[in-house]
């Protein structure tokens, strides 16, 4: 009876494993499949796009900023 308890015991630890391991390679594969891959890179080149929109349009900000503060200096 015990033997048959064990056997059983590891037999449904087994499949258990396998079936997890299964999973995570699945994920895995999916992750790195070229069609995520150009999808997370469009992504990324989007959002640096918007942080350089972002930044050069504070940079314009601060610019004419500036150039208003020379030019009250100047008495322009």
């Amino acid at each position: 009876m015990r033997r048959v308890f064990w056997l059983a015991l590891g037999l449904g630890a087994g499949a258990t494993a396998a079936v997890l391991v299964a999973r995570r390679m699945r994920r895995a594969t999916e992750a790195v499949a070229p069609a995520n891959l150009a999808k997370e890179a469009r992504e990324a080149v989007s959002d640096l796009g918007h942080l350089v929109r972002e930044s050069l349009e504070a940079g314009r900000k601060a610019m004419a900023e500036k150039e208003a503060e020379v030019r009250a200096s100047l008495g322009e």
